[in-house]
């Protein structure tokens, strides 16, 4: 297992350029306390994005729009306190052929979110949801959020009916987040706790271990072959989800604290995790008022940004854009790096997202391609 930890002097670091910002609105004698944006997420078809405004509500807005916004009237934009309000006794499935701005009522707090799909034929699930598989308007779009109540909700986004409910948490479910094909959905929270389920029987696959205080972001890359996790203890983990092993480290504090101190009170609590979709890159979000950019073969950020009171981060669909929420409940946008894949690593994710760890180990090929298609070299 490799560990990357942050070293600053070894390259100079390339400042992200911020090219928007969504502000909740505020009213007279609002309550700072419960506005917090505790989660961002964008639909896997880029049709929408979603942020918790605190208050247990999630408002979805379409994606293009926003972006369309931004070009406009610059890069603030206070979003419309106006917008139609869902709830599970309130649905309308007229309007699935245009994405529309509204909000779902969650009942308790929303730490997390997580886009997925649910596609009745199996056969669809060997191609991944950002390579056109996913059809806006014809397959259904779920969106999971993770509770205080350690509850996790799913919800039809074109009608905002819940679906089902997942139990498995003691306490709050920090994040949640489902593989590209939907097959799996992974959610952390206090104690340590990683669970991945099983979304066709909407059972526990197994519970990972490996973190020393609670963890609170997580997601999977686009081949669906890693899974990046993030915690208070000051480290990015990122695993095989297949197998339950750790391949990688992303060290937020240098020299690596020891387990009693990772467990404890330090000023590099990591918030949040996300996967570009080139498969290349993870951006993650301290408490050091920073937003990091790192390669997954490299041992420190290739780019970095200044973010104050940061809570959580989400690449776009397309990959170019970083949101990040924060504890005013606004959320700030930024480029981020681009690099052309390698052949070997496109390759490497064609194969993968249609077979797992233990299908790859079998293949009666060299052993260092299989170390390389199982992302350990």
């Amino acid at each position: 297992m490799a560990s990357f930890p942050l070293r600053v002097n070894e390259k100079e670091i390339v400042r992200s350029r911020t090219i928007g910002e969504l502000l909740a609105p505020v009213a007279p004698f609002d309550k700072k306390c419960g506005r917090e944006n505790w989660t961002v997420a964008f639909a896997p078809d880029g049709s929408y994005f979603a942020w918790s405004q605190g208050h247990r509500t999630v408002k979805l807005v379409p994606w293009s729009q926003c972006l369309k916004n931004f070009l406009l009237h610059g890069t603030k934009n206070i979003t419309n306190s106006s917008s139609l309000r869902l709830s599970r006794q309130n649905s309308d499935g007229g309007q699935k052929n245009k994405p529309r701005e509204h909000i779902i009522d969650c009942g308790d707090i929303v730490w997390s979110l997580a886009f997925g799909s649910s596609v009745p034929e199996k056969q669809s699930r060997c191609v991944n949801i950002e390579w056109h598989r996913f059809r806006f308007g014809q397959d259904q779009l779920l969106l999971a959020t993770g509770l205080n109540n350690g509850r996790i909700k799913i919800w039809d986004v074109y009608t905002g009916n819940m679906m089902k409910v997942l139990r498995g948490h003691q306490n709050w479910v920090y994040s949640c987040a489902f593989s590209p094909d939907s097959s799996m959905l992974c959610s952390v929270g206090a104690s340590k706790a990683v669970f991945l389920w099983n979304m066709d029987k909407y059972t526990m696959i197994r519970k990972l271990e490996g973190h020393h205080h609670d963890v609170v972001a997580c997601d999977f890359s686009p081949d669906g072959a890693l899974l990046a996790t993030a915690s208070y203890d000051t480290r990015v983990y990122i695993w095989d989800p297949h197998t339950g092993g750790i391949l990688m480290e992303f060290g937020h504090l240098f020299p690596p604290p020891t387990p009693i101190f990772a467990g404890g009170a330090n000023d590099r609590w990591v918030r949040s995790v996300s996967f570009s979709h080139d498969g290349l890159h993870v951006a993650s979000l301290a408490d050091d008022k920073m937003v990091r950019f790192w390669r997954i073969d490299e041992d420190y950020p290739v780019q970095v940004a200044p973010l104050s009171n940061g809570l959580c981060c989400a690449f776009s669909t397309d990959g170019s854009v970083l949101a990040a929420g924060t504890h005013d409940g606004s959320v700030y946008f930024w480029a981020t790096p681009r690099q052309v894949p390698s052949l070997q690593h496109l390759c490497r994710m064609s194969i993968r997202r249609v077979m797992p760890t233990q299908e790859v180990q079998e293949l009666p090929i060299p052993s260092k391609v299989v170390e390389f298609l199982s992302y350990r070299i």
